[in-house]
């Protein structure tokens, strides 16, 4: 009865090791604002619940098993679970990256604003993309997608199979491109928008060179900017959730 009990406490936390892992990184959980407690408590939480269903798949993996092996297989866990989770964690830094560009191009790259995600100083228009599409994450109930997501990982990353180094780092390379791609592509007409102004005012600027052009031109910028957010933010967070509900049903 104890060694029964001794497995089961194993094979709990094997469960435990890609859970955990995976809900370090991905979006949503892995936010500094979120207590360390409740991610403690959500990954306990969906471990007990897959462990039942998972019990015959990996107690044979543990009965008798080398302690090398165990390590192996503890170490493998975690590193499958890091690849989801930090799957998913790039599509938010990539967007982060270009909502920085976007702040930049319609001139509110030096209006300090409160970190969400993080805990580093971002321009005012990062936190409130960031919180937007991190809301929206949740009311899409793409979280519970997610978890579905590392049940069904027990399918294609049996465990006990090796993940080599290369595989895990071309499963990152080719989602890291995939959320830069996306992001560009809906960031793209602020970088328009950005290069128009900045010809604009440059060629102002040579035909006035007594007049403050730059300065002048200010307010004029951050209106087109906020028009162009305004008429483009809809279609920015409907295609980045998208985009991350297309991973998310690989």
């Amino acid at each position: 009865m104890i060694s029964s009990l001794a497995d089961s406490v194993l094979v709990t936390f094997i469960v435990f090791c890609r859970i955990g892992a995976c809900l370090m990184f991905v979006p949503g959980y892995s936010s500094v604002n979120v207590p360390a407690q409740v991610r403690l408590f959500i990954a306990l939480v969906t471990t007990f619940a897959l462990t039942p269903i998972l019990i015959a798949v990996l107690k044979p993996l543990t009965d008798n098993a080398a302690p090398l092996t165990l390590a192996l297989l503890i170490g493998s866990e975690i590193l499958v679970g890091s690849v989801i989770g930090l799957g998913g964690r790039v599509f938010f830094l990539a967007l982060q990256t270009m909502a920085t560009v976007m702040a930049s191009a319609i001139g509110l790259s030096n209006i300090p604003g409160t970190p969400i995600a993080d805990t580093d100083p971002a321009p005012a228009l990062v936190p409130l993309i960031m919180a937007s599409v991190t809301t929206l994450f949740f009311m899409t109930d793409q979280h519970w997608q997610v978890l579905r997501g590392l049940m069904n990982s027990y399918d294609v990353w049996h465990p006990g199979d090796r993940l080599g180094g290369s595989m895990a780092l071309d499963q990152l390379v080719g989602r890291l491109s995939e959320a830069f791609v996306l992001t560009l592509r809906i960031t793209s007409p602020f970088i328009v928008y950005s290069v128009i102004v900045n010809l604009a005012v440059g060629l102002i600027n040579k035909l006035t060179p007594a007049i403050p052009v730059y300065f002048i031109s200010v307010p004029f910028v951050l209106f087109g900017g906020f028009l162009l957010l305004y008429l483009t933010s809809d279609e920015l967070l409907t295609q980045f959730m998208l985009g991350v509900s297309s991973w998310l049903a690989e």
